[in-house]
């Protein structure tokens, strides 16, 4: 089926839901709301009205709705008001049969006294698996794991460790890993489903585990886990205390959710923007957003225009100079831009290890070379033909030679600087990146037409 059928059928069945709703025909919506995958229900229940959504908290139980909270993709500054249509009561109750991990995450969306409220009145064993999340640090694996996962003794046969399984699957996030720990709950082992379905019942976990384990520490960044099950292509990772003890797992849905949240900010800023907005937020929210990254580029640009403007004789002199400042300045933009681009992406996925950085320099080096003197060839016979002026054809193309070459240095040195002093290299943004190399190009083209302004018919 394709995508547009798919959401057709799907606006059919929401509308469908919404008529069964107003009607208050409770078995029309539940027999067909609860036929929906938790996803498709999460999207029926965040497009429709607060009028229309007081009903659906009254047809479904906390439980039904923590399965579609649980998939519901909206912006952080919603829950507050969604979880406000909701009786407190029914809130923790439904926060209680959430995932911990994913409770967890709802609750650090709302204010401190409100999240407080709901742990109180929550059943106290979900309070305190919650409560043991949110201690942790944002971004890093202690706040993104889950607590429900399934752990073994080495000392038990297989056939013990099966029934566990049975018993414990049920709560459990997952169940493709079974993680096998001491006595002192550290952790030693893991093994797989697969292997332990096709293992001799009477083996020992000890005998069919497998011992070298990958985990990563309470404390590492989000971003460094979902690298390390990127390259290791785990469904699940294991996360360990700083005695090595096993205290929680990241499934690779919330790495997922990590990788699209990274992705998104790095773009937000590449592009000069605080976050993305989704379509649906009003335009003031949208501008309260933009604006201060717009005013800090617009004094950087009076900065350009300023430089501009201490080079006013040499304009007079020579008027047709005006003419490729856009065409300078653009160049040494999308050049730089690009430079960006590359190391930008080479820090966030790990490949710029520091010996390949030096190697990214010369390649840029090399890169700037190339193109500067390919652009700078063209842009000589352009201008001779166009102006019928030698010396303005080749003080416009050195310009560009010159200004390719730094413009690309600069937007690969720039986020590399960034990162050695610990600062977000994505903050290095396209904007500012194109700010600074006009900086450097009106400089340089200037600099040029003085040298040449003798020589010039």
């Amino acid at each position: 089926m394709t995508d547009s059928s798919e959401n057709e059928k799907n606006q059919v069945i929401g509308e469908l839901l919404v008529q069964a709703l107003e009607r208050e025909d409770i078995d029309a919506f539940r027999t067909e709301f609860m036929e929906l995958h938790p996803y498709d229900q999460a999207k029926v229940y965040s497009g429709l009205n607060a009028d229309i959504r007081s009903k659906v908290y009254l047809y479904l139980s906390p439980e039904e709705m923590a399965g579609l909270f649980e998939n519901i993709e909206i912006d952080e500054d919603e829950y507050q008001n969604l979880l406000g249509e909701m009786d407190p009561a029914y809130v923790a109750e439904m926060l209680s049969h959430m995932y911990a991990d994913d409770a967890a995450d709802v609750l650090n969306e709302l204010d401190k006294n409100q999240a407080v409220s709901y742990l109180t009145i929550m059943d106290d064993e979900a309070a305190q698996d919650i409560k043991d999340l949110l201690r942790y640090e944002e971004y890093t694996a202690g706040s993104i794991m889950t607590t429900e996962f399934i752990a073994i003794s080495a000392k038990q046969t297989v056939r013990s460790a099966m029934h566990i399984l049975k018993k414990e699957a049920p709560q459990a996030e997952t169940i493709y890993y079974i993680y096998v720990v001491d006595d002192e709950r550290k952790l030693v082992g893991v093994i797989s489903l697969r292997d332990l379905i096709i293992a001799d019942d009477e083996s020992m976990i000890s005998d069919v585990m497998f011992d070298r384990v990958v985990a990563v520490s309470v404390s590492e960044d989000q971003e460094e886990v979902a690298r390390t099950m990127k390259d290791y292509n785990f469904l699940a990772v294991p996360v360990v205390d700083f005695q090595e003890r096993l205290i929680g797992i990241i499934t690779v849905d919330d790495i997922m959710d990590v990788m699209d949240e990274e992705a998104s900010d790095d773009y937000s800023k590449l592009a000069g923007v605080s976050d993305m907005d989704r379509v649906d937020k009003n335009p003031f929210a949208a501008a309260r957003k933009r604006l201060p990254w717009l005013v800090i580029l617009l004094f950087l640009g009076m900065m350009t225009a300023s430089l501009i403007g201490r080079f006013e004789e040499t304009l007079s002199q020579k008027a047709i100079l005006a003419v490729f400042i856009p065409l300078i300045a653009g160049m040494a933009g999308n050049t730089g831009t690009q430079a960006l681009a590359v190391a930008v992406r080479g820090i966030a996925t790990g490949d710029l290890e520091e010996e390949n950085k030096w190697k990214l320099l010369l390649r840029e080096a090399g890169t700037g070379l190339i193109t500067g003197a390919t652009c700078g060839v063209l842009v000589i016979f352009i201008v001779y033909f166009w102006q019928h002026d030698l010396v303005l054809g080749l003080m416009v193309g050195v310009s560009i030679f010159a200004t390719l070459i730094v413009a690309t240095l600069a937007g690969s040195l720039v986020p590399l600087f960034m990162h050695k002093l610990k600062i977000d290299p994505a903050v290095a943004s396209g904007p500012f990146i194109t700010t600074i190399n006009d900086i450097i190009s009106i400089l340089i083209y200037f600099g040029m037409a003085t040298l040449f302004m003798s020589y010039l018919s």
